[in-house]
């Protein structure tokens, strides 16, 4: 829990710098960034946590893999060499996007499919989740064969179930009572 702790104080470091230097959407944009590429790759998210591999080395690498990124972000980048906690890498740059969300007041939906999502459910979804919520809802789809069909929508604490497999599990039930 205390790496929790610890990358949302460097989030909100990083974010109170960027708010200052009007960054915040191009940062949020690093730290999009940064997640993808580690979720996209074993080798760097291997390197970033390696206890072997001098702080340096891993500082120096991700100033090149990450050339074009702001200077808040290399800030960043400085603040876990002189820490050494460059395994918090993933888990700032998670904490710092939904900061900037939540000070954008967006939310995120994370809504489950058996397909990738096609722009008529992103419709229909949006339009489900208009009518308890008034935030900007940003969609993030998760496909998941399992479901069978339909969705599943998850906001905060929140779902709403709309998926084939929660139905036949629903009929599975009446048929046993």
């Amino acid at each position: 829990m205390a790496g929790t702790r610890a990358a949302i104080r460097y989030a909100k470091a990083i974010l109170d710098i960027a708010q200052v230097n009007n960054s915040t959407q191009a940062v949020n944009s690093d730290m999009t960034s940064i997640v993808n590429a580690i979720k996209d790759s074993a080798e760097l998210k291997d390197f970033l946590q390696s206890p072997i591999v001098k702080g340096e080395i891993k500082f120096s690498s991700l100033n090149e893999i990450f050339a074009s990124a702001q200077k808040e972000t290399k800030g960043l980048f400085q603040l876990l060499l002189v820490n050494k906690r460059f395994e918090l890498l993933n888990d700032v740059a998670l904490q710092f996007n939904s900061l900037y969300d939540e000070l954008n007041g967006i939310e995120i939906a994370k809504v489950t499919t058996a397909f990738p999502i096609t722009p008529e459910l992103e419709a229909k979804v949006l339009a489900k989740i208009a009518s308890f919520s008034n935030k900007n809802i940003t969609i993030q789809n998760i496909v998941d064969p399992a479901i069978i069909g339909g969705f599943i929508l998850r906001m905060g604490d929140k779902q709403y179930n709309a998926s084939v497999a929660s139905r036949l599990q629903n009929l599975k039930r009446e048929f046993s009572n």
